[in-house]
């Protein structure tokens, strides 16, 4: 009889250590949420701003993190000059004057947080008062190309005009570093125009480091790229109101374990997606000669967290006109549809502009859809999940990830456990 209990000790725990290391899905051996997130931030204590920042910053500037900054207006750091941000240095948007940073393109942020000590971007609104829109945000501007005519584009935010301009041809050019960083209850418009996003990346280089942010409660998206050449890692976004990550205007984007999670309830009433990838805004300011929107997705998990019968859960992700997307080694879980794409009906046009691979697509209504005709793409499915080893099934949502909820800090390491058979095995065989 020991020998039955051992064994099944020893299986349990070898199934213990490999559950999460199947190699979809966020890999990592432990858990990269721990230490540095918060998703409960509308009762997360911040000490009160003491220091105001407002204006424009023209020269280089540190903020330390024995003091708390009030981000008073749009504050542009402007003529090259670079914002150094200490590790647990805290700057809280101002809700009477829709605080917003902006980083022009040409300067620089360098907020290089730790897992210990995370650099926050939060509201200055009291504990349980907070809401997403409650200040701007952040915007980076860099001169990378973007697909514009002339290579050059204007973010229509209502920006000092001397500032909202972005985009050229260095496509190794450096905006400075975020990592570790926490974004919070951002969104708000500046006037009657387009809300802000979390954070906007505009045609910012892959010298930039961009890893380790999380960005939650936004009224508008977590985290948009207009042009520009980046590579992400380790972003996470949690209940957007509109899209996690929006990716317009021939951005060449690598995107790497990251995360979104949706809740169906804070969600926009309708287009509101993990991903959305674009080439163009605007079809008139669109100039085909240059690159169109390319995104490279690996190990990264989207999940809707909660089902609803109202309609307000859409498909993951959508791909529009004249875009490349490529997605593997990756989890969905939880939507109506995994897939959405503009134009195509059938499997050329469809397998030209998007690639899958090695997918597990859990709990959708359907796997992959179209805006036009019928709603369907002429394909035979099953070759095709086949063919791409795609896995497409169902389940609780604790079936398919370590530790899926709220209370503590989450764990969405993808499950791969067999169940199908009982692990004891009779040694005396």
């Amino acid at each position: 009889m020991k020998k039955y209990v051992y064994l099944f000790v020893f299986i349990y725990s070898v199934f213990t250590s490999l559950q999460a290391q199947s190699g979809m899905g966020i890999s990592e051996k432990e858990n990269g949420l721990d230490y540095w997130t918060e998703f409960n931030p509308k009762k997360k204590e911040y000490r009160e701003a003491k220091k105001i920042l407002t204006g424009y910053i023209t020269e280089n500037t540190t903020l330390y993190s024995r003091d708390t900054y009030l981000l008073q207006g749009v504050v542009y750091v402007t003529n090259n000059a670079v914002l150094t941000i200490e590790p647990g240095t805290v700057i809280r948007g101002d809700y009477n004057t829709c605080g917003t940073l902006v980083i022009t393109k040409g300067a620089k942020i360098m907020a290089e947080g730790t897992e210990s000590f995370p650099i926050v971007f939060t509201t200055n609104k009291d504990t349980y008062s907070r809401k997403p829109g409650d200040w701007g945000g952040i915007i980076v501007m860099g001169d990378a190309p973007v697909n514009t005519f002339g290579g050059i584009g204007v973010l229509n935010f209502d920006l000092d005009p001397k500032y909202n301009r972005y985009g050229g041809d260095n496509v190794e050019s450096s905006s400075g570093a975020l990592k570790f960083v926490r974004i919070e209850y951002s969104g708000r418009k500046l006037s009657a125009k387009k809300e802000l996003n979390g954070i906007s990346f505009a045609g910012v280089g892959n010298k930039t480091k961009i890893e380790n942010i999380q960005i939650s409660y936004s009224n508008d998206d977590s985290f948009e790229f207009y042009g520009g050449n980046v590579r992400l890692e380790k972003l996470v976004s949690y209940r957007a109101s509109d899209d996690d990550f929006d990716f317009t205007q021939g951005v060449q984007a690598t995107i790497t374990n990251s995360l979104a999670l949706r809740h169906p309830y804070s969600s926009d009433a309708e287009k509101s997606r993990c991903m959305e990838i674009d080439s163009y805004d605007m079809i008139e300011k669109f100039d085909s000669q240059r690159n169109k929107t390319n995104v490279k997705a690996t190990n990264v998990t989207f999940v809707n967290t909660e089902d609803n019968d109202q309609g307000l859960v859409k498909e993951a992700v959508y791909v529009g006109s004249e875009s490349y997307f490529t997605m593997t080694n990756s989890v969905v879980y939880g939507f109506k549809d995994y897939l959405l794409v503009k134009d195509y009906t059938v499997i050329d046009d469809f397998e030209e502009f998007i690639k899958l691979k090695s997918m597990v697509i859990a709990h959708c209504d359907n796997a992959f859809g179209s805006m036009r005709g019928d709603g369907t793409i002429g394909m035979d499915k099953n070759f095709f999940i086949t063919k791409n080893s795609i896995t497409i099934s169902d389940g609780a949502i604790q079936d398919f990830f370590k530790k899926p909820n709220f209370d503590e800090t989450p764990d969405f390491r993808y499950l791969k456990i067999e169940r199908n058979g009982n692990p004891v095995v009779n040694v005396n065989k």
